[in-house]
């Protein structure tokens, strides 16, 4: 075994155990790490001999086939490699300490309003398990802001319906609790009395709250499915995912005047700037009413 690929292993070992992340943040980083590390290996670089001028040369052929966003991904992970190296004594410097981070403008989040939520969460229909399986896991998505891995990843006992909480696991392997609302909890209640019995028929019992129709615990892939699916029966003309439902509940909470803190809390952000992101969302529309309804716009 070659000294970068031990160095790597090592890092690996060490964004696992020592950090504690999970397991796609992990893929993330050793995604953009291999991707350097094939480009050194091409150049014939060893890692001690890596400076400032080689991650120069790696970073403006990057700039030739991705984005500023993905550069700026690539430069923290990066960072976060060779510090590791430094801190187990692979290198003596550290060259990333002078790598500047490309500008890059922030996107807002895509979301939908209150309407295109209410006709998306309509389209399952309800007269048969598959159809009242996909309104609970809808609601329970919008209800709460959870991440796709952590809403098909639920389990029966993290679903207190009788205090309407939801315990989840995210990123980092932290824990925290969710509050759920009356309707999500009507709809999952009817889940759990006539749809999941139906689909575990002739199968032991699954700790997993919502399952396919081949009595497996649902994926995150068939899910975005789903939702693309509902997205063009309701005739919704956005970009659609998962992922747009947790925006939406963010922002609509944000919109009613919910503290940032709470939210902050709700969908599991380590860092309060995280969260930030959808007061400018707020800020947007604020300047839409403005706009229409102004009458010296």
């Amino acid at each position: 075994m070659t000294l970068e690929e031990r160095a790597f292993q090592s890092y690996l070992n060490y964004l696992e155990i020592e950090q504690g992340l999970s397991r796609n943040t992990v893929e993330a980083y050793s995604r953009d790490v291999l991707d350097f590390l094939g480009f050194a290996r091409k150049e014939k670089w060893t890692l001690e001999a890596v400076g400032h001028p080689e991650l120069t040369a790696y970073l403006q052929a990057l700039y030739a086939r991705v984005s500023a966003r993905s550069v700026a991904r690539k430069i923290v992970s990066l960072r976060s490699f060779y510090r590791f190296l430094l801190l187990d004594n692979f290198v003596k410097a550290d060259p990333t300490e002078r790598l500047d981070s490309p500008q890059t403008w922030s996107t807002l989040p895509n979301y939908l309003t209150i309407q295109e939520v209410d006709a998306l969460l309509a389209q399952p229909d309800m007269n048969g398990p598959l159809g009242l399986r996909d309104r609970a896991m809808l609601e329970l998505l919008y209800a709460t802001g959870l991440r796709v891995s952590e809403l098909v990843g639920l389990k029966v006992d993290q679903v207190n319906l009788d205090v309407g909480l939801v315990r989840t696991v995210g990123k980092g392997s932290k824990e925290r609790l969710t509050p759920l609302g009356e309707c999500a909890i009507g709809f999952v209640r009817r889940y759990l009395a006539e749809s999941r019995p139906a689909l575990l028929r002739g199968r032991p019992a699954s700790p997993y709250l919502f399952l396919s129709q081949q009595k497996r615990p649902m994926t995150r892939q068939y899910f975005w499915k789903l939702v693309l699916k509902y997205g063009v029966a309701a005739d919704i003309k956005k970009h659609l995912s998962p992922h747009v439902l947790r925006h939406s509940f963010a922002t609509h909470l944000l919109e009613r005047g919910a503290d940032l803190r709470a939210v902050q809390l709700m969908l599991g952000h380590a860092d309060i700037s995280t969260t930030q992101i959808y007061t400018h969302v707020t800020r947007e529309r604020l300047k839409q009413i403005y706009d229409k309804y102004h009458p010296r716009k």
